[in-house]
């Protein structure tokens, strides 16, 4: 028995044919991606397959049991981690565990065990409010709340979107780890690098299903999507000595917390030029204040901009906090620009 079995599924939303005849199996154990533009209909399958949506034709199976007419058992089996955060953001990350454990009938004791690789990393934090944790950290604790029952198949829409690229090769070194316990694995993607963590893969294109196979198979049958030809290198004419930013030595701190720690890069003119890195750690954060009696200014820093770019020299002492929000829109020519400790 297939662990996972769809036959000529379809679901309409109006005039929109969101699933045109899609079929496909998954096997027991097995990790299967399924990649597609957005609007492609892969998070309206998954709500098939999780039994938040019946589907208008065809029919689908989840451990042998049937979407529509076998609801309760399929959910008893499933964990789903939708694509948005979906947790309770206004509850500590203990509280959304014991939540989601007592809905499945269960406690968090007796499935701590499913979930104790990935929930001992932010076990520390239990007592915080899922709204305060970070992108890595949330993803974590959701898919804490998606094992905690113990299911079999578990089925995640776009898991790290929105996530580090640190943090995306932890979450996925945790599914080839629950991989080896026998969970069966289905999971859409943007990234073609998550595409290569999968055994197989199905390619979703407006509702249809235009290929299914190896990840490599699939990204070299359709390379012309998935691995488009890179920008053409400008030519001698076309480059700029020009540097429209240039950063020397930025420094900024909150507290004893250093965001930036003596940072120098330069921009040039026509240029794309592209910031790779892990998302601050909000868990190592001191707390910080509603408000800053007074403006605090770090080490200056030289922060060249274009013309009519904004610019403007350091404030007075005495001046009052900016918000984050405030927009400032000065121009000058050559100028230094220290930032203040903004109101966080």
């Amino acid at each position: 028995m297939k662990a996972i079995e769809v036959h000529h599924l379809s679901k309409r939303y109006g005039a929109v044919e969101a699933l045109k005849d899609v079929s496909f199996e998954v096997e027991k154990g097995e990790i299967f991606g399924l990649i597609g533009p957005d609007g492609a209909g892969k998070t309206t399958l998954f709500r098939i397959l999780c039994t938040l949506l019946r589907p208008d034709g065809g029919t689908a199976t989840v451990d042998g049991f049937d979407t529509v007419r076998q609801m309760n058992a399929i959910r008893s089996r499933v964990g789903y981690m939708p694509g948005r955060f979906s947790l309770y953001q206004d509850l500590t990350v203990e509280e959304n565990l014991r939540f989601f454990a007592t809905l499945f009938g269960t406690t968090v004791e007796e499935g701590y065990e499913s979930v104790r690789a990935i929930y001992s990393q932010i076990e520390r934090f239990k007592d915080r409010r899922a709204g305060a944790l970070s992108g890595g950290m949330k993803q974590k604790l959701a898919l804490s709340c998606a094992l905690i029952h113990q299911p079999s198949v578990l089925v995640l829409d776009e898991p790290t979107t929105g996530v580090d690229p640190v943090s995306r090769k932890e979450l996925w070194e945790m599914l080839a780890s629950l991989r080896e316990r026998g969970l069966t694995i289905i999971a859409s993607t943007p990234y073609l690098d998550e595409v290569r963590c999968c055994e197989r893969v199905a390619f979703l294109d407006h509702g249809e299903i235009r290929g299914i196979g190896t990840p490599d198979e699939i990204l070299t049958t359709f390379a012309d999507i998935f691995n488009p030809a890179g920008l053409s290198p400008l030519t001698s004419r076309q480059k700029s000595e020009e540097n429209v930013i240039e950063v020397e030595h930025l420094v900024k701190a909150f507290g004893a917390f250093h965001a930036v720690d003596d940072i120098s890069f330069s921009v040039r003119r026509g240029e794309i030029f592209g910031f790779l890195g892990a998302n601050i750690r909000s868990s190592l954060l001191p707390p910080m204040p509603s408000t800053v009696p007074r403006a605090r200014w770090e080490t200056p820093i030289s922060l060249r901009l274009s013309p009519r770019i904004l610019r403007t020299r350091c404030l007075p002492s005495n001046r009052k906090p900016l918000h984050s929000s405030s927009i400032i829109s000065i121009r000058t020519i050559n100028s230094t620009w220290c930032l203040p400790s903004w109101r966080w």
